[in-house]
This record gives C-alpha cells, sequence and structure tokens, in this order.
C-alpha cells in the first residue's frame, strides 16, 4: 500500500486507525452524521492511484444502482466511492470482486446512514469489511490539547493528572456551545446560527425523508428541539411525543431517526444479574453540543451558562469526549449509566478489561470525594470497582481521599 496523505488542518485521531484498516481489510466503510468530516479526512488519506467518486451526482448514482457491476468496472480499484448509501446494489457488486481478487484497500466508502448501512454491509460484506465512525471534531482535534498530550482514559488518567491545558469555566462553555463542526472552526466560518439553520433545513429534507416519509416536517422538528431540550436525561417517549404533538410511537420512530443518523446516542443503564431495582431507560445524548444548543434556543454561551440547561449540557459534553477519545483510537468501549430506585445515581460506568470505572460530572471547581457516594451501591458481579473520577470545572486535578481525583473537563 502506498504511503498516504495526511495534510488536514484538523488533525482527525481516527486517523491512525483507518490507515491500519486499510492495510488489513479489502474495504473500508466511514460513517457519520453530515459535514463531520468523512469525505475530506479520507481524500487526505488517500493512497497513491486511488479514484474518488460521489454518488450526490445523481447521473453516477443512477448508474451505480441500475448496473453495479459495470460501474465498478469502469471506475476501476482502488476506489473511493462517496455517499454510497445513494446505490446500496453496490455492496453484493463489491462482495463478488473482492471475492474474484482480493486485497487489502481496494474499496473506501462513505455514508451518513450507519443502521441502513450496517444492514447492507452485513448482508454482502461480513468479514471483508472494517466500520468506522466519525464524529464532529473533539476539543483535542479542534487545537484545545497539544498533540503530544496522550489521550485520556481510565487506565493512564493517574499519569495525566496536570498535564492537559485547562481554561476557565467561560472558555468550557464557549467551546460547549460553538460544538465541533468542522465548518465552524474554519477562519472564514459562516455565522453559527445561519450554519445550523441550513444544516438542519438540509437534514430535514434530505437524510429525513430518505430515512422515512415524515409526513409532518413541523412537528419533526419540534420533537428534535424537544430532544435537545432534554440531553443527558433519562428518555421519556411520551413526554417527547407531547411536545411535538405525536403518538409516543411515533416519537419512538423518529428518535431512532436522529440515531441512524447519527446526531444523537442512547446511553443504556448498568446492570449485572442481582436482585437491585436498578434503571430501565436508557439516557439521551446529542453527539455535537452546539447543534443541541442551537437547537434549544441558546443565544450565546453565556445565557447558556446561567441556565439550568448547564449542568446537562456541561455532561453531554463530557459524554462526547469521552467517546470519541475511545472509539477514535480503537479502543473497546462499554458505557453505562447507573442509577437504583432510590435515586442514587453515577453519570457514568466504564467497563474496561475487567474492572469499572466510576464517573461523576460537576459543574464545580471544588470537587469532593462524596460526589462518588452512589459508588458504594453499584452491584459490581465478576468486575473490580476501581476508583472514581469527578469531572469538574476546576483548571487543574485535585486528588481526592483513597486514589480518586478530580479531573478538568477542558482538559479532556
Amino acid at each position: 500500500m502506498h504511503e498516504m496523505k495526511d495534510t488536514l488542518f484538523y488533525r482527525r485521531s481516527i486517523s491512525q486507525c483507518i490507515r491500519e484498516a486499510s492495510g488489513t481489510f479489502p474495504c473500508l466503510l466511514l460513517t457519520g452524521a453530515r459535514q463531520v468530516g468523512k469525505t475530506t479526512l479520507l481524500k487526505s488519506l488517500m493512497p497513491e492511484g486511488m479514484k474518488y467518486v460521489t454518488l450526490d451526482d445523481y447521473v453516477l448514482a443512477e448508474q451505480a444502482r441500475t448496473d453495479p457491476q459495470g460501474f465498478l468496472e469502469e471506475m476501476g480499484e482502488p476506489l473511493f466511492i462517496d455517499e454510497i448509501q445513494y446505490a446500496p446494489q453496490l455492496f453484493r457488486a463489491i462482495k463478488v470482486r473482492v471475492d474474484a481478487n482480493r486485497r487489502n484497500g481496494m474499496y473506501w466508502m462513505t455514508g451518513s446512514q450507519r443502521f441502513r448501512l450496517m444492514r447492507d454491509v452485513s448482508d454482502s460484506l461480513a468479514g471483508r469489511i472494517c466500520v468506522m465512525e466519525l464524529y464532529t471534531l473533539s476539543q483535542r482535534e479542534a487545537g484545545a490539547c497539544p498533540a503530544d498530550v496522550p489521550v485520556f482514559t481510565p487506565e493512564n488518567w493517574r499519569d495525566l493528572a496536570g498535564s492537559g491545558p485547562a481554561c476557565d469555566i467561560q472558555g468550557l462553555y464557549e467551546r460547549i456551545w460553538k460544538g465541533g463542526y468542522p465548518e465552524l472552526h474554519k477562519e472564514n466560518a459562516p455565522p453559527r446560527d445561519l450554519f445550523f439553520s441550513s444544516y438542519l433545513q438540509t437534514y430535514v429534507e434530505r437524510d429525513v425523508q430518505e430515512l422515512s416519509q415524515v409526513g409532518n416536517k413541523g412537528a419533526f422538528v419540534k420533537l428534535i428541539r424537544a430532544a435537545a431540550a432534554r440531553t443527558g436525561q433519562q428518555l421519556v417517549y411520551a413526554n417527547l411525543a407531547r411536545d411535538a404533538d405525536v403518538s409516543p410511537a411515533t416519537a419512538k420512530q423518529w428518535l431512532s431517526i436522529l440515531e441512524t443518523s447519527g446526531l444523537v446516542t442512547l446511553l443504556e443503564p448498568y446492570h449485572v444479574n442481582s436482585g437491585k431495582r436498578l434503571a430501565k431507560s436508557p439516557k439521551l445524548y446529542f453527539m455535537d453540543t452546539g447543534f443541541c444548543s442551537w437547537l434549544a434556543g441558546w443565544p450565546s454561551a453565556s445565557s447558556m451558562q446561567q441556565s439550568p440547561y448547564a449542568g446537562a449540557i456541561l455532561e453531554t459534553w463530557v459524554f462526547g469526549q469521552l467517546w470519541r477519545n475511545y472509539t477514535d483510537h480503537g479502543f473497546p468501549l462499554r458505557m453505562n449509566y447507573y442509577r437504583d430506585s432510590r435515586g442514587a445515581e453515577l453519570d457514568f460506568i466504564l467497563t474496561v478489561n475487567g474492572s469499572l470505572y466510576p464517573m461523576e460530572v460537576k459543574r464545580s471547581s471544588t470537587p469532593r470525594l462524596q460526589d462518588l457516594k452512589a459508588t458504594a451501591g453499584v452491584p459490581t458481579g465478576i468486575f473490580n470497582m476501581q476508583p472514581g473520577i469527578v469531572f469538574c470545572t476546576a483548571r487543574q486535578s485535585v486528588p481526592l481521599a483513597f486514589g480518586n481525583l478530580g479531573f478538568p473537563i477542558s482538559a479532556l
């Protein structure tokens, strides 16, 4: 395989995993929401001799749908196919060509509808493809953290204590309010409100209509905004349905569209085989806090910071940074939240290598051991409970008793 270029203005953390996957699998599929940088990233990493085509071109998309084998024969290999969801017929044709002459790095693909794409992939390319997901920029990728500072994981957080740059709470909420869409971090970035307004319109007009024939677009937008106002909270479909004036079944279907298109993630509750009564409903998190805060109607970072929304959006930010830290670097991730029948809760529990890492997010610069008190009630099963982490707004790490630690959110 030829050496790949890496000339991105924003160096994406997932780049090394993409290189390794392309040297191991015949096919690579990069999914993610629209405008998170999938095409830009893969173009920057394309090996010499790889051809690029986009199925945003209606003529090419129609050719790929009606004659997939002829399309692949004409385009040759290696080939980068952008927006492959517009011609799912290509997956079976790609399988035929891979099985006939298997080589690593034959086909790269992008798509914006991960669950539908995964169904097609599992039907046709199982064992032949590596599937990855790209999100909007992490604060590390956006330049808030030097590249030589190791990525945060529970296994190395002691080594990182105090090593990363941390900003004050106003600066942190500015990052949260802006979010991570690459377009908004460019030198000549468009106005934030204009960008998100256009993004929502394009999303509703294209992705939503392709995934499900939503008849009432106004109600769908109401549901998106209602979901944004509930980020970081347990999901109650009846409440979403009430706000959008639709049935709970419709609200559930529409929320699955948001999940399918990579805009939200549902975090399942922690459970083991025990007699304790634990939460059953997932928690809802938007994957980009900028889009989320715009949908929720906050006109500025300062107004959001001073609102009752401040804690939930801060938790959403931490969730997104942790999720990116793991998935972008190829680390296996099992993340849950914990809540029992008496209301004791932990924002996150990470299960890594047979150990549990309890985590709590606090909008405070003075973390306390008491913030992790719910840890005592967590049923561990076969796992080992490790010291916990309180993510806080302090500007440096704060050692707590018994090996626990307060860690600056802005240094994640």
